[in-house]
């Protein structure tokens, strides 16, 4: 039987692992196919590797191959594998090529590098990767990848082109693409994403306006939490979704913003102050601060408790 495309397999929380390192900085494999595989047992509902929170931008090309390769290894079919891709457009191919030998089942197509093309530029770069490649792509805003709704439903139209990632967090322009894309190409299976940083803080916004999948950071060092979060979101349970925005996941958002980089190098020290060495993150970020790292235990423990763990 011939698996489902990737747009009906989508569901559940998306997980977007921390690539590990070793103390000189090399790839620490091992320590990564731990942390997929936790994630993927803990019930990810997909697995996002070399990723922004992945750290694509610092992967070599053999880093990147190997941390696909591994991820789809680790989750042995069990869930769908979405690797990054990204820069430029040839880039961009010969990334997706990879991972496409490697085993993957999709693409995130990451905004391209330093440029802020026009609506003509984008259209193009996005319709060249995915006709270049036999996996799925999901095409992500954020940063300089900007797109008008006129520019998503030609996306839309594009075969291999699969779901919209957001994060630039604009719900009026959110709104007017959804509704363009459901009046020009009524049926399509497109598949919509929150792709803001610790995307659970506007959860309830995205999902007013229809979009349920979003991908969570948190998964990735307490993913009690994420579930007990995604759970109340999913059945409705407005009492238990409030406690944890308030007692948790907005003092979190708050840690996060005060320092640069940190919707990553936090995460990696969530990951750490829950057992697995991860390492630090490599250059340009740089570590959080002591004092944040000691914030960042205090409301984990914090979030635990109020999840009953």
């Amino acid at each position: 039987m011939t698996e489902p495309a990737l747009a009906h397999r989508l569901d559940g929380l998306l997980f977007f692992p921390v690539t590990a390192f070793a103390p000189d900085g090399s790839l620490a494999l091992d320590t990564y196919r731990a942390h997929v595989r936790a994630g993927v047992d803990a019930g990810a509902g997909a697995v996002f590797a070399a990723c922004g929170t992945g750290e694509f931008h610092a992967l070599t090309r053999d880093d990147f191959r190997a941390c696909v390769t591994a991820a789809v290894e680790e989750v042995a079919g069990a869930v769908p594998v979405v690797a990054g891709t990204g820069y430029g457009t040839a880039t961009a191919v010969e990334l997706a090529r990879v991972a496409e030998e490697a085993g993957a089942d999709g693409l995130l197509a990451l905004p391209p590098y330093l440029v802020r093309a026009g609506q003509r530029g984008l259209l193009r770069h996005y319709t060249e990767l995915a006709a270049a490649t036999r996996l799925d792509v999901i095409v992500y805003q954020r940063d300089n990848a900007v797109f008008t709704p006129e520019t998503v439903v030609e996306l839309a139209r594009t075969p291999g082109i699969v779901g919209f990632k957001d994060g630039l967090g604009d719900l009026d322009l959110l709104q007017r693409t959804l509704s363009a894309v459901r009046t020009e190409l009524p049926g399509t299976p497109f598949r919509w994403f929150n792709g803001l940083p610790t995307a659970e803080l506007t959860g309830l916004a995205y999902r007013g306006i229809g979009v349920r999948l979003y991908s969570s950071a948190v998964f990735c060092f307490a993913p009690e939490i994420a579930l007990a979060f995604h759970g109340a979101l999913e059945e409705g349970d407005e009492e238990r979704v409030r406690l944890l925005l308030d007692g948790f996941y907005r003092p979190l958002v708050e840690l996060r913003n005060r320092g640069n980089g940190y919707a990553v190098s936090l995460v990696k020290a969530g990951v750490r102050l829950r057992g697995l060495d991860v390492g630090e993150v490599r250059p340009p970020l740089a570590e959080p601060e002591p004092a944040h790292v000691a914030e960042l235990a205090a409301l984990i423990e914090r979030g635990l408790e109020l999840v009953g763990k």
